[in-house]
């Protein structure tokens, strides 16, 4: 079978959405090149443990791949995806120069291309985060592991955002808390909830192919006693009072239900929100604290926000 191997050159502030949108258009996963990666310096408790290859990375911005079956709806596809972009400045985002390429590749090469770009990464410091197909030795007797496939669904884990995500439940989560994931994609976030000691997590997304990739992921790191996915916009099917609320995905779609977070969190309760562009931080922040919210932190990474709020007691 032959497959459409398209490759999108945009910004870091677009990434996440021309990632979505491609997993939206069909993509089961996506590549991300980021110009960045290679020169990226870290302290070593958060380092790679593997090295780059600046051959591999574009000299500027990102390019975002996906993977489409080529067939009769490919062009119309296409068209759909090319449109998509082009509404993103929109929204606030800058696309960069927006070059869209497309090269045909066959069942192995799309089987295998993207797995030289994932490897074991430490990513906070209890959690590491390794594909399935590579071994792993823990280094720390508290060192947690969480296995992903990247090919089930778009997201490797180790996204600034993610990765903001995933340091914040380890600093605020609670033994016994209830955690609600909105938009939880791979369910990364759902799994570091529950190995951190929550007692119930609802992992809710509205995109069928991510609930499919998120349970596969939370059997596969044995966490599905405590996790329960499923497939809904937003909060809209929960009827529980959570002590902690994570939501990973863009400003607006946060600042769309942060007062039905607030309505449904527990006094005191925490919401945990990334995916937010430096930018936006100052009018997520107010937001926030318009809704009800008491701003505990901010913390930026590469240009990524992650905001820590506490509900308000009446």
């Amino acid at each position: 079978m032959k497959w459409s191997e398209i490759a999108v050159h945009t910004t870091h502030e677009a990434t996440e959405s021309v990632a979505n949108i491609l997993h939206e258009a069909g993509a089961s996963g996506v590549i991300i090149e980021d110009s960045e990666e290679p020169d990226r310096i870290r302290e070593d408790q958060f380092g790679e443990i593997y090295e780059l290859d600046k051959e591999d990375y574009p000299a500027d911005g990102v390019i975002v791949k996906a993977y489409l079956p080529v067939n009769s709806f490919l062009i119309e596809t296409m068209s759909e995806i090319e449109q998509s972009i082009a509404e993103l400045p929109g929204f606030g985002l800058n696309v960069g120069r927006n070059e869209i390429k497309t090269s045909e590749v066959d069942d192995e090469d799309w089987a295998t291309a993207w797995k030289k770009y994932y490897h074991p990464v430490k990513v906070s410091g209890r959690f590491t985060i390794v594909p399935t197909w590579e071994e792993y030795n823990p280094v720390a007797s508290d060192e947690l592991i969480i296995e992903l496939d990247p090919g089930m669904a778009f997201g490797t884990g180790t996204h600034p955002t993610t990765v903001l995500c995933i340091q914040a439940l380890e600093k605020y989560i609670k033994t016994d808390d209830i955690v609600i994931d909105v938009g939880t994609g791979s369910g990364v976030l759902s799994i570091a909830a529950a190995m951190l000691g929550a007692k119930k997590v609802e992992a809710l997304d509205l995109d069928y192919v991510a609930v499919k990739a998120a349970m596969e992921n939370i059997e596969l790191n044995k966490v599905e006693k405590i996790v329960e996915v499923t497939q809904g916009n937003l909060l809209e099917k929960v009827d529980s009072k959570p002590n902690l609320i994570v939501a990973n995905i863009l400003a607006d779609v946060i600042m769309s239900f942060s007062a039905d977070a607030a309505s449904i969190l527990q006094e005191d309760g925490l919401f945990i929100v990334s995916g937010i562009i430096g930018e936006k931080r100052d009018e997520v922040k107010d937001d926030l604290v318009n809704k009800g919210f008491e701003i505990i932190e901010s913390v930026l990474m590469e240009d990524w926000v992650a905001i820590i709020a506490k509900k308000k007691g009446v």
